[in-house]
């Protein structure tokens, strides 16, 4: 599972103007549209041709879990591509993003410092080039780790920080134990 993925993920299907697909033969009509045939359906789905066909006929109504979990996830992943390059474009550019989370945060500074790791909760609105980071490396397949640590120099710079006003030596912020996560827009 990748938490921070996910969530950029969630974010932007917020912005969707019309529902998914919801139904097993829906979404499996929908996805033999985008890719064009059952058998790369098949392919990408692990599960044969016919298989494919008899969704699409509406003969099986109800997957097995784990085939409706990925059935959902491909479907999603497609869907509304101009609503979901919109909803990216202006968080990159005007909007921002704000991020909530509760983890277990700190940082590492010189010796003496008092702001030990410790559990926060912070609701932070992330400037627009912050965004377009997050985004950026998301779109060129980031692993959840490198996500994690933009969000973090993200909230390094504009809470610990206060953007820039108290700059100090503050070397790396880092999440750990992390118990809620979620982007909006």
């Amino acid at each position: 599972m990748s938490l921070f993925g996910d969530g950029l993920e969630a974010a932007v299907q917020k912005a969707f103007t019309r529902p998914a697909p919801k139904s097993a033969p829906a979404q499996m009509r929908y996805l033999v549209k985008q890719l064009k045939g059952t058998k790369a359906v098949a392919q990408m789905l692990r599960i044969s041709q016919r298989t494919v066909e008899r969704y699409v006929k509406g003969q099986i109504k109800k997957p097995r879990p784990d085939l409706a979990v990925r059935m959902e996830r491909e479907v999603k992943k497609r869907w509304q591509p101009q609503v979901r390059a919109r909803a990216r474009q202006k968080a990159a550019t005007t909007g921002g993003i704000v991020i909530d989370t509760r983890a277990r945060m700190g940082y590492t500074a010189p010796i003496g410092s008092t702001d030990e790791s410790r559990i926060r909760h912070l609701t932070i609105a992330l400037p627009p080039q912050h965004a377009a980071r997050l985004f950026d490396a998301q779109e060129a397949g980031a692993s959840d780790a490198r996500l994690q640590d933009i969000a973090a120099e993200a909230l390094k710079e504009v809470y610990f920080q206060d953007s820039g006003s108290r700059a100090g030596s503050l070397e790396e912020v880092r999440f750990t134990d992390i118990e809620h996560l979620e982007f909006d827009l």
